[in-house]
């Protein structure tokens, strides 16, 4: 029986990978939960569960939720609670689903303790790739993506040599304003921008779809994930959201994964890997489906994911200062600060005052990261 770590298990993602838990309970337990402010949630959780340790965000919250939970089960906090949650269990495998930087010192630790990884959190590759990657490798870490886009090239290369590799492409929906002209964007609202097509996903990262940072935030991640340069990656609409992205060969060959969008399949691939078993999802009938529509991307529509491409290729601090102002960006609209436009706008003021620097460690990561949110919560 595989034993899980879920860090972020009140969001979109450790809700969905505990219904594969609940799926599989023959195959699965939970040793440790982590939350951030959603009590009445993770205490449900907790009494299903019963985990060994309980991680919340504050004093305050641990305190709230503490009488509630079941005999055995431990409450940590802050993100030393995190850091606990992630490597102080026996857990095989620690999924990290917190949305944020947050998860990058949890992710390490895990790392330390050689506990497989299963990669939700974008902006651990994003913000320390070089890191976390060579320290996977030299702990012999498996880090597998749980990210439909890279689960999906994950799945097209498995077997396959790298030096066969052309390129690859990552799919996008577009998001919730995908059929709009940028003349109008201007003043669509907050709920407008959380109506995704496609996906059931958070806040912050429909937010991010529809400005298309999900997208480079993701071209950042395959890069370190796959090892592959700048040029070597793709990005192509695609508003059915059926196929998740493919691989192309020099022989020209492409090899693609395609099923219905449902982050329930590449989370319970990351756990079961290498083998697959039945997952409470629907089936894909193409012949139902009848077309699949792929656009060009236009970068003058999504001015956001060129940015991330102009960073990734800077590289250094420039990925992290992207990944914080944005951070900030999107809280600021969600909270009706900033309209949507304004997103892009901090992001592109943040990054012109920006000087790139070497970031060799957490402190001068964190050092970037601060520096980004507080101008961008100034501009």
């Amino acid at each position: 029986m595989k034993k899980i770590a879920l860090l972020g298990s009140t969001g979109s993602i450790g809700t969905q990978t505990l219904d594969i838990v609940r799926h599989h309970p023959e195959r699965f337990t939970i040793t440790a939960l982590t939350a951030g402010s959603n009590t009445e949630l993770v205490v449900a959780q907790a009494k299903e569960f019963k985990p060994s340790i309980v991680s919340m965000a504050t004093k305050d919250l641990a305190d709230r939720v503490s009488p509630h939970l079941p005999a055995g089960t431990r409450v940590v906090y802050g993100d030393e609670g995190l850091i606990e949650a992630a490597s102080e269990t026996d857990a095989d495998t620690v999924v990290t689903a917190i949305m944020g930087s947050r998860g990058l010192p949890a992710t390490l630790a895990a790392i330390e303790e050689g506990k497989a990884i299963g990669l939700a959190n974008k902006e651990t590759l994003v913000t320390a790739g070089h890191i976390v990657m060579a320290r996977a490798q030299e702990k012999n870490v498996p880090i597998i993506p749980i990210d439909s886009e890279h689960s999906a090239i994950y799945q097209c290369l498995n077997g396959e040599p790298m030096r066969g590799v052309r390129g690859i492409t990552l799919t996008a929906s577009g998001g919730s304003f995908r059929d709009r002209t940028r003349g109008e964007l201007e003043g669509v609202t907050v709920a407008e921008a959380l109506s995704h097509p496609n996906w059931s996903m958070g806040a912050k990262i429909t937010i991010d779809s529809a400005t298309m940072v999900n997208k480079g935030l993701e071209v950042i991640e395959a890069h370190w994930l796959f090892d592959l340069a700048y040029d070597q990656i793709n990005v192509l609409i695609h508003p059915e959201s059926i196929i998740h992205s493919y691989v192309e060969f020099v022989d020209h060959s492409i090899v693609a994964q395609l099923g219905m969008p449902d982050m329930r399949v590449p989370i319970q691939y990351a756990l079961t890997y290498p083998e697959r078993h039945t997952t409470p999802t629907e089936r894909l009938d193409l012949a139902a489906i009848g077309k699949l529509h792929f656009r060009e991307m236009d970068f003058e529509r999504y001015p956001c994911l060129r940015m991330a491409f102009d960073c990734g290729r800077l590289g250094r601090s420039a990925p992290a200062v992207y990944n914080a102002a944005n951070e900030i960006a999107v809280d600021r609209f969600l909270r009706g600060e900033i309209a949507f436009l304004d997103i892009e706008r901090v992001l592109e003021t943040v990054l012109e005052r920006h000087e790139v620097s070497e970031v060799n460690d957490l402190e001068s990561i964190a050092e970037a990261d601060n520096w980004a949110r507080r101008l961008a919560a100034s501009v």
